[in-house]
């Protein structure tokens, strides 16, 4: 078995030091559709990752799912809804709102689908990500 804990600072270098795209700004276009990625999205104005995810259409999950979906596609904004610290957020407009003003995400292509979810997992971990979806 390989240690492959040498690899980590780098692998935490190349989200920490990826481009940013805030939500208030980023358009459609900005975004490949078919590329598989790790993402982060942070509060920039707090500095803490609310949430780590991983999916191979990385526009439909960041613009369509993430800042324009439903509650059904849209994770984080389950949680900040439900979050009492964030208490500017009661519903799905909120949620929206709440991202364009405090947040933005970055991301990692990785194309092995088993490596993206190790990826996912560790990046939750070292980036101190604040919500987690339940296990199954």
């Amino acid at each position: 078995m390989m240690n492959r804990i040498s690899e980590i600072p780098a692998l935490y270098d190349s989200m920490i030091q990826a481009e940013k795209y805030y939500f208030s700004d980023v358009k459609p276009s900005q975004l490949e559709e078919n590329l598989p990625v790790v993402y982060s999205i942070t509060n920039f104005k707090t500095g803490m990752v609310l949430y780590v995810g991983k999916t191979t259409r990385l526009r439909r999950r960041l613009y369509t799912n993430h800042l324009m979906g439903s509650l059904n596609t849209a994770r984080l904004k389950k949680y900040l809804i439900d979050d009492p610290e964030v208490s500017e957020v009661v519903d799905l407009d909120s949620a929206k709102k709440y991202l364009k003003a405090n947040c933005y995400f970055q991301y990692v292509a990785e194309y092995d689908m088993r490596k993206r979810g190790q990826l996912e997992g560790l990046f939750s971990f070292i980036l101190n990500v604040k919500y987690v979806d339940k296990e199954h």
